[in-house]
């Protein structure tokens, strides 16, 4: 049975694979050549400042996935990727080569100690909010409302920034 993942990726740092830009385009490259997996859509490219944190700017996307991988399998191959990429882990929120997340698996809620779906701040940050929309701006967060009004809260509440490339 097929799965649609969504997978948000994010980097402020240069890594192996060059710039932030040259990054996320080596990463989706990757993501497509996991097993039972393959690429079914990617948004644009955007431009946010980090949140709750300090350091360079980051450029944000988000690709759509129909896997057979069972969840924590999907996880394990997006750890392998980052840690291909350069992914150092120290502290919560540093700068970072290459951010992979997954953040929806289906409509499913999954939670034990290595995984919780939805992403649990998903709903609360632009920078995964607006990839989502140029994807599915009427897909549904469990939990929450669509990605359009998502955005609208944190638009209303925030002072977050976040912008597509040209």
């Amino acid at each position: 049975m097929s799965a649609t993942a969504l997978i948000g990726l994010g980097a402020n740092l240069d890594g192996p694979a060059g710039a932030p830009r040259a990054t996320l385009s080596a990463a989706i490259g990757a993501l497509d050549t996991l097993p039972r997996t393959r690429l079914t859509g990617r948004s644009r490219v955007f431009r946010s400042d980090p949140v709750d944190a300090a350091g360079p700017v980051y450029l944000n996307q988000v690709v759509r996935l129909q896997t057979q991988l069972a969840p924590a399998e999907l996880l394990d191959g997006l750890q392998r990727i980052e840690t291909r990429f350069g992914r150092r882990r120290s502290v919560r929120n540093a700068p970072r080569s290459l951010d992979l997340d997954l953040l929806l698996y289906d409509d499913r809620r999954i939670t034990d100690e290595r995984l919780t779906v939805p992403h649990p701040r998903l709903h609360e940050r632009l920078f995964v909010l607006m990839p989502l929309a140029d994807i599915d701006p009427d897909l549904r967060i469990p939990g929450h409302g669509t990605v359009g009004d998502e955005i609208a809260t944190v638009r209303a509440t925030t002072s977050q920034r976040c912008t597509p490339l040209g």
